[in-house]
């Protein structure tokens, strides 16, 4: 009952001079809401990290052919890997579930009297099995379809909804290019990748067909690819997987001890890991740096707090005069300071939610995650920081003599 009363004094002192408390607990809103947009943010980045390895598939390599070196300058063509390439990599490195060999070109889709400019990709079933892409509906290609480089297409949930709307798209035909093709499945929607693309927006077409009627046939290498996608089995040791296919390439591309190599892989999950890491390090350093005004904002209230004990003399000596102990006093002061980090804390949670809130539904100010556990331990510091600064004014309250209270002017 009694600390029912206090909150009711503390309340009612706060009260008399309300543009004086707000701007007193501001320090603490700017740096409770501060606290946890940031980790939200942190929070949210990790979580788009996330969706991203997924969206590829897990594990993922990216191998390419790279620039090749002739004394110590860079000759302009790039060496081209092929789709024997990815079968060795499938069928002699350990730990590989599968390498899909991957040529595209851009170009115009018509259905109809409706167009649209995609990118048009060619590929064998592994690819799916790579990136972990499912079919909605129709089916994949067969063997058949993709060593005779059928007509045949699967597309992207965005190519089937500005073509065919709400019409059926599986089992019609469709115009690429200069020859047409037949839709015989539909992806499941994936939706942006890493760099924020569409990656709905395509077509797959068997990797012959492309290689046939687009981009054309390398005189050279006449199964070259632009690059080849590997995926490994769920806990397998990656760089053990990356040094194999190294060495594998290496070897088979005849490459000297000390020569370069003529091809790139990179781990594209380890990739984004990292960025994510850097940017979850950045987000940690503005939360430190917010927090700082947690503690600014406590200094605050002190020297406010101290103030109000001087204009407040009479009172304190008033109340020791009717029966009122130091420790009440004490008790007193402390409960305000404890009331306006606590309001702060409130506020500026509010004010966080209402920020990331906005962020992810409208664009506007800070999306990401705001977690539970940061709210609860930025409310408790608040409160912490209320009873830190605000111990000493109450302390010298409680330590006034009643007379000489009584006497100030």
């Amino acid at each position: 009952m009694r600390i029912f009363i206090l909150l009711k004094t503390a309340s009612t002192a706060l009260r008399v001079n309300l543009l004086r408390s707000f701007l007193t607990m501001l320090g603490i809103i700017i740096g409770v809401s501060a606290v946890i947009i940031m980790v939200a943010m942190g929070a949210g980045a990790q979580q788009k990290v996330d969706e991203q390895i997924k969206s590829l598939g897990g594990n993922v390599f990216f191998v390419t052919g790279a620039r090749r070196s002739s004394g110590g300058a860079r000759a302009a063509s790039v060496v081209k890997i092929n789709e024997n390439d990815a079968n060795l990599i499938e069928s002699q490195v350990p730990g590989v579930e599968a390498a899909a060999p991957y040529l595209s070109s851009n170009g115009q889709i018509i259905y109809g009297n409706l167009n649209w400019s995609t990118e048009i990709s060619g590929i064998d079933n592994r690819y799916f099995l790579v990136r972990d892409w499912p079919i909605a509906s129709g089916r994949e290609f067969t063997t058949q379809e993709i060593n005779s480089g059928a007509k045949v297409a699967i597309i992207g949930e965005r190519l089937r909804l500005e073509l065919f709307g709400v019409s059926e798209a599986i089992g019609q035909t469709m115009r690429v290019k200069n020859f047409n093709v037949t839709v015989v499945g539909i992806l499941e929607a994936k939706g942006q990748d890493a760099r924020g693309e569409d990656q709905d927006d395509v077509i797959f077409l068997p990797i012959k067909t492309v290689r046939n009627k687009i981009t054309g046939i390398d005189s050279t290498n006449p199964k070259s690819v632009r690059f080849i996608q590997v995926s490994a089995y769920d806990g397998e040791d990656m760089d053990y997987i990356e040094a194999e296919m190294s060495r594998l390439l290496r070897q088979r591309m005849r490459i000297p001890v000390n020569g370069d190599d003529l091809f790139r892989i990179r781990n594209v999950s380890e990739m984004i890991a990292t960025r994510a890491e850097t940017m979850q390090v950045f987000n940690t350093l503005l939360a430190w740096v917010a927090s700082v005004s947690l503690v600014v904002g406590g200094i605050g209230i002190m020297n406010i707090m101290l103030v109000s004990v001087t204009e407040r003399t009479r009172e304190i000596g008033l109340r020791m005069a009717v029966g009122a102990k130091p420790a009440d006093i004490l008790k007193q002061f402390l409960i305000e300071s404890i009331v306006l980090c606590g309001l702060g804390g409130g506020i500026g949670v509010i004010i966080a939610y209402l920020f990331v809130f906005l962020g992810n539904n409208y664009g506007i100010g800070a999306g990401g995650v705001i977690n539970s556990d940061v709210v609860l331990m930025s409310l408790g510091f608040s409160a912490f920081i209320g009873v830190f600064f605000g111990y000493y004014p109450a302390l010298k309250a409680s330590r006034l003599e009643p007379i000489d209270a009584l006497r100030y002017e």
